[in-house]
């Protein structure tokens, strides 16, 4: 019982999921079975895990940037983060298998949909120039990635507390079982994806 009393209340304080869930729940799953044709609710796709991937050039001569980049990878996604290791030496680059390269962390459950309700509400629309997200980052699985350029634009992120501007990398892992339910399925949760050309859906249907 004392488990339960804890997920509920867990949920009620966070704004963020009831949010998302009651967006998902009214209003995708509906709209993506109309779309597909799905004719058991289990069907349609969900978002599994989010990964955030921050890259160091120069982790292993400088353990400040490397503890910089952890600390702010955990501000954004509330989660403290992996170091990231080469797996295999890189001569160009004087890297040796082993070394500390940047830092990571996946997402699941509440914290992976507080972080993608700031990502589309808060970060992106305060990216420089933004005009939306290409529509071809998926890998032909289902899922989506793509880079932000600065990490300031996330809100947590002090930038007078900063050492120096880094990007990251945003991996979306979805159920979908193809590039076209997936790119619906953000769509519709919110994500700023552009629109596809009209001659794009057409080839993809037949």
């Amino acid at each position: 019982m004392s488990k339960v009393k804890k997920s509920k209340n867990t949920e009620l304080k966070s704004g963020f999921i009831s949010g998302i869930k009651r967006l998902y729940t009214e209003e995708v799953i509906p709209n993506m079975i109309k779309r597909f044709d799905y004719v058991n609710i289990m069907q349609v796709p969900k978002i599994t895990s989010i990964s955030l991937n921050m890259g160091i050039g120069d982790a292993k001569n400088n353990s400040k940037a490397l503890e910089s980049a952890i600390n702010e990878l955990a501000a954004i996604s509330g989660q403290k983060p992996l170091i990231t290791k080469a797996k295999a030496d890189i001569s160009n680059f004087k890297i040796r298998k082993g070394f500390p390269v940047g830092c990571k962390v996946t997402l699941r459950s509440t914290k992976m949909y507080e972080f993608f309700e700031r990502l589309v509400s808060i970060a992106l629309p305060r990216s420089r120039d933004f005009r939306g997200l290409s529509f071809k980052s998926f890998d032909g699985r289902g899922n989506y990635n793509f880079g932000v350029k600065e990490q300031i634009i996330f809100a947590e992120i002090n930038y007078d507390n900063i050492d120096s501007v880094r990007g990251l990398n945003v991996t979306i892992i979805t159920s979908a079982k193809n590039d076209d339910e997936a790119y619906w399925l953000l769509k519709e949760m919110g994500l700023p994806l552009r629109d596809k050309p009209i001659k794009e859906e057409i080839s993809e249907a037949l």
